[in-house]
Order: C-alpha cells, then structure tokens, then sequence
C-alpha cells in the first residue's frame, strides 16, 4: 500500500504516473508469477500473428490491385498505402482482440492481486474452480468491449477512403479513438472484478478523459516499440488497477481502504 502514492492533481500527469507506476508494479516479487501468464500469452501472440501477418502481406495486396481494372492502374497509387494502413489495423485489432480474449482470466486475476498488494484487502477468497466458473462472465465482458469498438473501427476505416479527410484527420482520429479503447481494455479488469457493468465503467471513466486518454496514449506508443511491447499488457493492467483504486474504488466499493 506505500507503493501508492498520492497521483499529481493535474490529469495528464496523472496519466503518465500511472504508467509509470505500473512498470515499478511488475517488479514486485509477489506479483511476478501472476505477471508472467499475460506476458507469455503477448509473446507467443505476436510472434505467431506478425510472422503470418509477413508471410501474406504481399499476397494480400497483389489480390487486392488484381480487381482493379487496368485503366485505372494509376489509382494504385493512392490505393496501395491505403491499403497497407487498412491491413496494418486489422493485424492491430486482430492481434489485441485475441490476446485480450485469450489474456482475460489471467488479466483479471493479475488486477485482483494488484489491488490485494496495493491495498491489502482480498477482494474474493477464489479457488482454482471459482476463477473456471468466472471464465464465461469474462469473455462476454471481452465481447462487449469488442461490440463497442468495432463499429467504430470499421467507419473510421470507411472514411479513410474519402480523399484529403483520409489522408489527414482520420488517421489522427483512429489514434485518438485507439488510445481511449486501450483505456477501456486495461481499466475494465478492476472494474469487472468487483462487477461493476462495462456502461458505469464508461461513464466512470469520462469523467477523467485527459488522464484515461493519456495513459492510453502512453500504451499506445509502448506497444510500436520492440521488446516494449511484448511487456506492455501487464504493465497496463498493473497501472489501470492502480488508477482504479486511486480515482473510482472509493465510488463502488465500501471499504476500509483510505
């Protein structure tokens, strides 16, 4: 518990402390083996989905110039990066979407003993069969983020094909709207554990949008660096429970925790 310190009062500060404190959290000895699940689930994920993602893209993108016809080769040309972008976010959101559905029991379990070394209060007394029993309730709540975000994804992604606004607010746009989801995704473990609903979770969260806003950015970024971003998930669920207990725990929890 006197690893968490009071966060800074402005928001933005307060999104990069809770980034950085969730890379002191996965060094701590007692959460390490709960660290090391999503960890070994990230890596064994993008190494597997980035060498099929290398294996096909040329394919994929020679069948795609193939349907356009020849009159219209010069197109290609403003079609081709379109095209590399689109095939680059649906490896983004195929890679996260599965890790996250795969990750979600031990992504849980990892914010459960978070909160239990920050605060020292045992959330539920679980056995292996219990954590089994959650798995459904989990992946339906993985489902509901997915539902959330893939509408979006899919008109942001429509748009990008509309000429100038393609090629210059869109991809501003996708980077915002892919901060704010990373948010939703790594805050959602505490949240769900104690059972609070995905919709009060949202609204929870908008009313700090800078702080969530910047510690999804800061995820963001972590996850286009090598190495970086094969340690990126526990670290973010570590920092979000750590904002959970700080900025939300008080406003749906009754507890002794101050």
């Amino acid at each position: 518990m006197s690893l968490l310190l009071a966060p800074p009062q402005n928001q933005f500060e307060s999104g990069l402390y809770y980034f950085t404190f969730g890379w002191r959290l996965i060094l701590q000895r007692k959460l390490l083996p709960f660290v090391l699940l999503p960890l070994l689930i990230n890596v064994t994920l993008i190494i597997g989905l980035l060498w099929f993602f290398i294996a096909n893209i040329d394919d994929w993108l020679n069948n795609l110039v193939s349907f356009m016809p020849s009159w219209l080769d010069w197109i290609t040309v403003i079609l081709m990066p379109l095209a590399i972008l689109g095939l680059v976010v649906f490896f983004y959101f195929t890679f996260t979407t599965l890790a996250n559905f795969i990750a979600a029991p031990f992504n849980g379990l990892l914010a459960e003993k978070v909160e239990l070394q920050l605060t020292g209060e045992l959330l539920l007394e679980t056995s292996f069969t219990d954590i089994l029993k959650d798995i459904p309730r989990m992946l339906k709540r993985e489902w509901q983020k997915m539902m959330y975000a893939l509408p979006r994804v899919i008109l942001l992604f429509a748009l990008g094909f509309v000429p100038l606004l393609g090629q210059t607010i869109i991809p501003i746009l996708f980077f915002i709207f892919g901060c704010w989801m990373l948010a939703i995704q790594y805050c959602d473990y505490p949240f769900d554990n104690h059972k609070v609903s995905f919709i009060q979770m949202q609204k929870a969260l908008s009313q700090h949008r800078v702080m969530n806003f910047t510690f999804g950015a800061l995820v963001s970024i972590a996850t286009l660096i090598p190495v970086v971003n094969l340690v990126i998930m526990p670290v973010a669920v570590c920092g979000a429970t750590a904002m959970w207990i700080k900025e939300y725990r008080s406003d749906f929890v009754v507890t002794n925790y101050h």
